[in-house]
């Protein structure tokens, strides 16, 4: 990974074991290259076994002596394998410490009445469903050892409208009002709940809706996407540097927070974590007529 290899030395997760979903490509693989720079065992998942090898062999050759990097194919939209997925991990690493739920796909593209059913479900049962399940076999191993860290990767549709991308919309909105109420269930356990707006990345994702083309996207959007394509978008660098930084003992007791890779002055984090979990900065919330000056 090409990135400030300082700021990773300086939060060190040696020994600390984690998992990632998704983590074959894209910022999944990009967070797990950023752990193993500092010192973590990493158990990645992908549904494709070929794309998954190839990972794991990037970040072993990367890896120091004593690391652990280990890779399983597994859906995390199926009970048994995310249990399997966390045995695995449990047993080839000392414990698990760090789990991020990155794995996701776009799902159906289109006006909402015309998408295919089963298709739209499908997204939830990845993006929502699948992250709920990986936390709920991951959680008893955490409180076991009275320290956790879990990261959700979220997106924009989270926070704003996304037409035509509503299952992908619905799914990471859920996923954050799914972290903010487990990181409450968990302060008393340490184990802190995050999410992470990565911005807007050009990956394969990107790519997957231009293939939707303009009538089905709208032509604003197809642009704006095409766009990305072209500069780069949002380097992968800010979320992976993001993620190193919320799963580190840097802040230990910061919870329930939505942060933009892109946006927001993260580095920052670690000198205001008493006031922010005194306030609802960094989570979605009703914004009611007086907010705005209305009666």
């Amino acid at each position: 990974m090409t990135g400030n290899v300082s700021f990773m030395r300086d939060l060190v997760l040696a020994g600390r074991g984690a998992i990632i979903t998704g983590g074959s490509k894209g910022l999944g693989l990009a967070i797990a290259e950023a752990f193993v720079e500092a010192g973590a065992h990493v158990m990645i998942c992908a549904r494709s076994g070929a794309d998954l090898q190839s990972a794991r062999d990037l970040l072993a050759g990367r890896a120091q002596a004593g690391q652990v990097i280990a890779a399983e194919v597994a859906d995390v939209s199926d009970a048994a394998d995310a249990e399997r997925l966390v045995t695995a991990a449990a047993a080839a690493f000392p414990g698990i410490d760090i789990l991020v739920n990155n794995a996701a796909i776009v799902g159906p593209i289109g006006r909402t009445e015309d998408l295919d059913w089963s298709a739209w479900r499908q997204a939830i049962e990845i993006n929502l469903l699948g992250a709920v399940l990986m936390c709920r076999a991951a959680v008893p191993h955490m409180r076991r050892r009275g320290r956790g860290k879990i990261l959700q990767i979220s997106a924009g549709g989270a926070t704003s409208p996304d037409p035509r991308f509503s299952a992908y919309a619905a799914s990471k909105a859920g996923l954050v009002a799914f972290s903010a109420t487990l990181a409450e269930e968990l302060r008393e356990d340490r184990i802190d709940v995050n999410s992470i707006a990565p911005g807007g990345l050009a990956t394969g994702m990107n790519d997957k809706k231009l293939e939707a083309g303009a009538t089905n996207l709208g032509r604003a959007v197809y642009d704006q996407l095409l766009e990305r394509k072209r500069d780069g978008g949002t380097s992968l660098r800010l979320g992976a540097e993001l993620a190193v930084l919320l799963a580190s003992s840097a802040t230990d007791g910061l919870s329930g927070k939505l942060i933009s890779a892109a946006w927001d002055d993260w580095k920052s984090l670690p000198d205001r974590i008493e006031v922010l979990m005194h306030s609802d900065v960094f989570t979605l919330r009703r914004i009611r007529p007086q907010d705005r000056g209305l009666n």
